[in-house]
């Protein structure tokens, strides 16, 4: 399957990171590194996690974000593709990954679930006590 090759190559590629798994999620793949969520394989791409710090050197690089349908809407995830010539190099793609991981590791809670249809802003997950 060629999900399946692309996936043993950017782990390949990752190598040098420790600790990076794939795991499998709504029809793609999702990477972590010590159980924090930096990356989306989707349809042969690789798109890492952004902030305000990583965001402008995916832009630059004319890189979108990681985005779905649901229920007619375009929903915008704060991930980008990862550029080819990074992704071909190892070194490169191992670098751009570690800022990856601090990006996913100084998100805020309320940033990741702003406008989830089954999330509330203010009291967590519908129907969840705050008890």
């Amino acid at each position: 399957m060629a999900d399946d090759s692309f996936k043993e190559f950017v782990l390949d590629q990752l190598a040098a990171l420790p600790e990076v798994r794939a795991r499998a999620m709504f029809g793609a793949h999702g990477l972590y590194q010590a159980g924090k969520f930096f990356a989306i394989l989707d349809e042969g791409r690789l798109f890492f996690r952004t902030d305000a710090a990583t965001v402008a050197d995916y832009t630059a690089r004319g890189m979108a974000p990681f985005t779905y349908e649901q229920r007619g809407r375009t929903i915008t995830f704060q991930y980008h593709e990862v550029p080819p010539e990074i992704l071909e190099n190892a070194p490169e793609l191992a670098a751009w990954a570690q800022r990856a991981v601090q990006a996913a590791a100084n998100r805020k809670k309320s940033q990741e679930f702003a406008g989830h249809p089954r999330l509330k802003r203010k009291g967590g997950i519908e129907g969840q006590n705050s008890h």
